[in-house]
């Protein structure tokens, strides 16, 4: 920028935030401090500078210089109260931007053994991934959930065999797979296939039927939270397929291949990873990373310029070897491989940790935790906390129906605008009206709000964090749409006259039910009309 008294290079990026002390206006930015050194000035004569430049833009109402150089800005009322035709003309699309238009990302997720039902781990990412596959859409990607069925590998053998011990009336195998649920799974497969004991091989034949029971309950669980996938990816495919020599041959073509004592390794050392990575065994066996390496090349292969995988606390180590193989496909890791962890998760019931599950043995399952508060408290409680950090989940406090439980405080919101509005038609008052009028503090505040929500929905993607989402709901709008109705009648009592504010306000309730229906949509929650 160049006004005669100040001359440099706009940054690409300038930071503009909410101030956490109201009075120091809307917003606040730090903008003259990081243009002080190039353009040789103190930053307090580079914010007097661009305050002067600011307070002849439309729609500033103020912009004051403080501390060494911050610029605070306060807006217009007429700009504020603009954003509630904005709100609800674009009605459901309100929030959407296209900041990730023209990608196409893989988002696997859950991905739980076949081997028994979801522990609670699972359900996190249940949660946090459909989320963010939301808010990926709603940023313009085009996005496919896809679940890794395993069913390749040693943990295969022993939901088998554990399922034939029941089936026999054996103890569990050692190493097998306890609970009811592989009674349960015995029992319908022998109702399901009579002969199944009698078979040449019984336990392939419980391993065949078991493990597609298994899934089955795995995936209606899913459905039942609100989570369906576009893709089921069965692991076995990549050894039956071929897939794994092809993606040898091409890092062999592209020289990261070499062989020693009589196996396949995978040059990983050189692309950051602790050690060389053997792919192929020297009995010929694949190695474990092998279908990692099958897995990544089918997804490229498919389409995605993104791959994002979702793991859990114990797959940590991990993600060397895996950003390692990205690069090795000649990729960016960070860009064409994100692996996000998520920390562990535990309930709590009268103050106790809960731990067992009787039909699963010994997890807490998908089920256990819906039985207990419901779909929407479940999915709510599971994505308001950043995915890397370890949550405790209180059964008793997510039950209540009390505004001291997060999401029975924001759908109460929801629930009150939409009231607000049906009582309104009764008595034949219609939204509209001057917006000029909404300059009370409350109106502000909430206005202020609700003109946050796109930016959060654009972060909270970029950054992968659906918990930013919810939590701006609860402490920006949730608590101003509470404070608007605490201080600003709306509708007349009794025999009042229809306030000219009336008008108005109704609209700035249509736009806040609008945002909240919104964003609590974008985690997968709904926004009752009624509670």
């Amino acid at each position: 920028m160049d006004n005669g008294s100040l001359s440099v290079q706009v940054p690409d990026v300038v930071v503009v935030e909410r101030p956490k002390v109201k009075e120091h206006g809307d917003y606040a930015t730090n903008v003259a401090l990081t243009l002080a050194k190039a353009a040789a000035k103190p930053p307090r004569d580079v914010a007097t500078l661009l305050a002067a430049e600011l307070q002849r833009a439309d729609g500033i109402d103020t912009v004051e210089v403080a501390g060494p150089g911050f610029l605070n800005v306060r807006l217009a009322g007429e700009a504020l109260a603009s954003v509630v035709p904005a709100v609800i003309s674009a009605g459901s699309a309100f929030g959407t931007n296209d900041q990730a238009s023209g990608h196409s990302i893989n988002l696997e997720f859950v991905s739980a053994n076949p081997t028994g039902p979801i522990h609670i781990g699972g359900v996190r990412w249940a949660a946090v991934g459909d989320a963010l596959a939301r808010l990926l859409q709603a940023s313009g990607a085009k996005v496919s959930r896809e679940y890794y069925f395993n069913d390749h590998g040693a943990q295969i053998d022993r939901f088998a065999r554990s399922l034939l011990a029941a089936a026999q009336g054996e103890p569990t195998p050692e190493d097998g797979y306890g609970g009811e649920y592989i009674h349960e799974i015995a029992a319908r497969v022998l109702a399901e296939h009579p002969d199944a004991l009698s078979a040449v091989d019984p336990q392939e034949v419980f391993r065949e039927h078991g493990v597609e029971l298994m899934f089955g309950e795995i995936r209606q669980s899913l459905h039942e939270f609100g989570v369906d996938f576009d893709v089921y990816f069965h692991e076995n495919s990549l050894h039956e397929s071929g897939a794994v020599e092809r993606a040898v041959d091409r890092l062999r073509n592209l020289g990261r291949i070499y062989e020693k004592d009589g196996a396949v390794w995978l040059r990983t050392t050189d692309l950051g990873d602790d050690k060389d990575r053997v792919v192929i065994k020297s009995d010929g066996e694949p190695a474990y990373i092998s279908g990692d390496l099958a897995y990544y090349l089918d997804k490229r292969e498919r389409g995605f310029d993104r791959c994002v995988i979702m793991l859990g606390a114990d797959h940590s180590g991990y993600v060397g070897r895996l950003m390692a193989m990205c690069a090795a496909f000649g990729d960016t890791p960070g860009v064409n491989l994100e692996i996000l962890i998520g920390q562990l998760v535990n309930l709590v019931k009268d103050g106790q940790p809960l731990r067992m599950s009787k039909r699963a043995g010994t997890v807490v399952s998908l089920e256990d935790l819906v039985d207990a508060i419901g779909v929407d408290a479940a999915r709510y409680a599971l994505v308001r906390s950043s995915a890397d950090s370890q949550i405790d989940i209180d059964l008793d406090l997510w039950a209540r129906k009390s505004s001291d439980n997060p999401v029975f405080y924001v759908q109460y919101a929801a629930t009150r605008a939409a009231s607000v509005l049906r009582h309104a038609r009764d008595l034949g008052v219609e939204p509209g009206g001057d917006l000029g009028l909404l300059t009370h503090p409350r109106e502000n505040e909430l206005l202020l709000a609700l003109a946050e929500f796109p930016r959060v929905v654009a972060n909270a993607a970029d950054l992968r964090e659906p918990h930013r989402v919810a939590r701006y709901l609860e402490e920006q709008v949730a608590k101003s749409a509470q404070r608007f109705w605490d201080d600003c009648q709306v509708l007349p009592k009794g025999d009042e006259v229809v306030l000219p504010t009336a008008g108005p306000r109704l609209q700035l309730w249509q736009a806040t039910r609008i945002v909240l229906e919104n964003g609590l949509g974008l985690l997968g929650v709904t926004a009752p009309e009624r509670m």
